[in-house]
């Protein structure tokens, strides 16, 4: 049943008398904090909230960090107080980039206009988070029927000439995607493209939501977006500070007003922190709301005569968790994850089951992490062609003879969780970054069929997989990477996987005493692991998932004998067995070329060995290799280690450590969202010279 006017402006109301009520309860909490802002406090926040965030401001181009070290140089300052100055400057400081991001922000935002009547009505805000998915307030869209009757305006608003901007119009497609949550009061809706044309998203870009700690801190800034009582185009710009975070919600100042339902809150980076869903109204001590001249409010008298005190956010991070918890066809699930790796939703979506058909209780995505049971008669499906395909064994790759001289071989070795892929298609991944490399560097590029490529991932993934697991069932609204790694360490063969979580979070410069601000998935819900996780995630461009799975998986490797002797000898399976060796390794490949390089026979003799994204300089991971400890790769000739900041994986990185010997150490910058990926590394023309200087010219 369709939303009536009527109950539509109920649930409006009841938006604004629910954030009232937090806004009262949450009355210590605000009057603490405005008590330490009075007291010249500039950011009341926790030492690690601050921490956290003025690192997320230094790694997103907040402010130039050569900028922030001269200042904070100028007098002597301890890490508290550094921290601190970093989140002020940027309240006070912008890089130039912060005018043509927020243009990029904004362009992303519609106004959403309903027909009735024969008339068309502006009814709130919405804006992109997909290429295809637009995100909005429960109350502006509550049902799918709803939404039919109204579509999106983008561009509405004015020019740098201050003319009408020419306004695109887009339906909305509930049939396609339609979720909504009351108590979050959130809608997310696809929307339909112009006939024949890009999805909105391709034209007018959208944001990339973040489960990741460090977004904002008390006190600190925010912009809104939007479209006020259903104007043009306008903006709240940084005269805005928070005050209050809960569970759920952030309250914060600044100027709105009722049309900026569905509005994005961005902090100074242009990232979304919360999605804009109501005023707070100020009431009287019998609880009646008041008009701005201070008599009661009543019926008739509209929202723009009410005395707003403040305004509240749901949490994106809380939106993204409901999310996680959804039943959703294949399809519906594929376009939640278009939302991005920052959102943590490929991997929940991965783990939950296709919808009314599962046999008794499964395995989820970690082994010992189960899904609840459903109701369900078991089905036997026949395997397709494809699917039996897919199932045979996948063996590496052998090069032609006659490469590089027949004597001169290069040798790709591949990293986890590449179980589901094809060798053929990843060693043409490889081949096309390394070539993209070469040309940057003016060299000629190579031929993927001249590249040796063994292949270990089915095998890690079933020798992982198939390991007895020990530990209880977690329930699906548990399955967070905190919760696996819960597992994980539990599990961990020599009980070394908590040590590998906390050393990368040490190195990335995590406080030792005292808890971390969280807004990812689970907080909460799991304890000690859950820290390391979020600060590695906040201070990297990889998801809480990819750093925990990718851990147990160097744990499992260096922990567990028969794991290391299977991948290592599945890797030989595919090997030269002699001439001269260039030897490119990349995320756990790197630890077991460091071991494979130890087992070579006499007659292959390595020239060459790059690692790239290497989590080798944890001492958790060295001291495990078959060659203990920091050490001189065996027989090796010249070694060049290339690794990116933002990588978790190469946390330890660059090697420092004088038992390393001498190495070429790169950092390169790769790419956003693609900070572990080995055709951004191979795609810098630094290790593309590197490796094309010891391959010989084909005649």
């Amino acid at each position: 049943m369709s939303v009536t006017d009527r109950s539509h402006e109920e649930l409006h109301q009841q938006a604004a008398a629910e954030a009232a009520r937090r806004y009262e309860d949450s009355a210590p909490e605000r009057e603490r904090v405005e008590g330490r802002l009075a007291a010249g406090v500039r950011f009341p926040d926790s030492p690690d909230a601050l921490a956290v965030r003025a690192d997320r401001i230094l790694d997103r181009g907040g402010l130039s960090p050569s900028a922030v070290v001269a200042d904070i140089h100028r007098e002597a300052m301890d890490l508290p107080d550094a921290n601190e100055r970093i989140i002020d400057l940027s309240n006070e400081l912008q890089a130039w980039s912060f005018l043509p991001r927020g243009v990029r922000a904004g362009a992303t935002v519609a106004r959403i206009t309903r027909r009735r009547d024969g008339r068309e009505l502006p009814h709130g805000t919405g804006f992109l988070v997909s290429p295809r998915l637009m995100m909005t307030n429960h109350h502006v869209l509550p049902d799918e029927s709803f939404a039919r009757q109204c579509f999106a305006e983008f561009n509405a608003q004015v020019t740098a000439d201050n003319l009408p901007d020419t306004v695109v119009r887009m339906e909305l497609d509930p049939g396609t995607f339609f979720a909504a949550d009351r108590r979050l009061d959130f809608a997310l809706v696809a929307v339909a493209p112009t006939p024949d044309g890009p999805a909105p998203g391709e034209i007018f870009g959208w944001n990339r939501l973040s489960v990741q700690i460090g977004k904002l801190v008390l006190g600190e800034k925010v912009n809104i977006i939007g479209h006020p009582l259903g104007r043009l185009k306008e903006i709240a710009l940084r005269d805005n500070a928070v005050l209050v975070r809960l569970d759920d919600f952030v309250h914060y100042t600044t100027d709105t007003e009722p049309g900026n339902s569905g509005s994005p809150v961005f902090n100074d980076q242009w990232e979304v922190v919360a999605l804009h869903h109501s005023g707070v109204p100020k009431k009287d001590d019998r609880g009646r709301v008041l008009r701005k001249d201070g008599r009661p409010w009543q019926q008739g008298d509209g929202d723009d005569a009410i005395e707003w005190v403040a305004n509240e956010g749901v949490r994106i991070s809380s939106i993204l968790k409901h999310l996680t918890g959804l039943d959703l066809d294949p399809g519906r699930r594929a376009l939640l994850t278009e939302m991005g790796p920052d959102t943590g939703l490929d991997q929940a979506m991965a783990t939950a089951p296709a919808p009314g058909a599962r046999p008794e209780r499964t395995t989820a995505a970690v082994p010992g992490v189960t899904t609840p049971a459903v109701p369900a008669v078991p089905v036997t499906v026949p395997l397709t062609e494809s699917e039996t395909t897919a199932r045979r064994p996948k063996v590496g790759l052998r090069a032609r003879g006659t490469a590089f001289g027949g004597h001169r071989h290069l040798v790709f070795l591949h990293g986890r969780d590449q179980q589901d892929q094809e060798p053929d298609d990843l060693r043409r991944i490889w081949t096309a970054g390394l070539n993209r490399g070469l040309t940057l560097a003016a060299l000629p590029p190579l031929d993927p069929e001249d590249v040796w490529f063994p292949f270990y991932g089915t095998r890690l993934h079933d020798l992982v997989s198939g390991r007895e697991s020990t530990a209880e069932p977690i329930g699906l609204d548990q399955v967070s990477a905190a919760a696996a790694a819960e597992v994980f360490a539990a599990e961990s063969p020599t009980g070394s996987y908590e040590r590998l979580l906390y050393e990368a979070a040490a190195r990335a410069g995590m406080p030792q005493n005292g808890p971390a601000t969280t807004e990812g998935f689970g907080a909460g819900l799991v304890g000690a692991l859950h820290r390391p996780l979020s600060w590695l995630a906040a201070r990297s461009d990889l998801d809480e998932w990819t750093i925990a799975t990718f851990l147990r998986d160097v744990d499992l490797y260096l922990g567990d004998s028969a794991v290391r002797q299977s991948v290592l000898d599945s890797v030989m399976e595919t090997m030269p067995t002699g001439g001269e060796l260039v030897l490119v390794t990349h995320s756990l490949g790197t630890v077991v070329g460091m071991d494979l390089l130890a087992r070579l026979p006499d007659g292959l003799d390595p020239v060459l060995l790059v690692t790239a994204g290497s989590p080798l300089g944890l001492d958790g991971v060295n001291e495990r290799l078959l060659t203990r400890g920091p050490h001189q790769p065996p027989r090796v000739r010249d070694w060049v280690n290339v690794w990116c900041p933002t990588d978790a994986v190469a946390i330890g990185c660059p090697l420092e450590d004088e038992r390393w010997g001498k190495l070429t150490q790169l950092a390169v910058p790769n790419g956003r969202d693609r900070a572990h990926k080995i055709d951004e590394y191979l795609g810098h023309p630094g290790p593309a010279r590197e490796i094309r200087s010891v391959l010989p010219l084909q005649a």
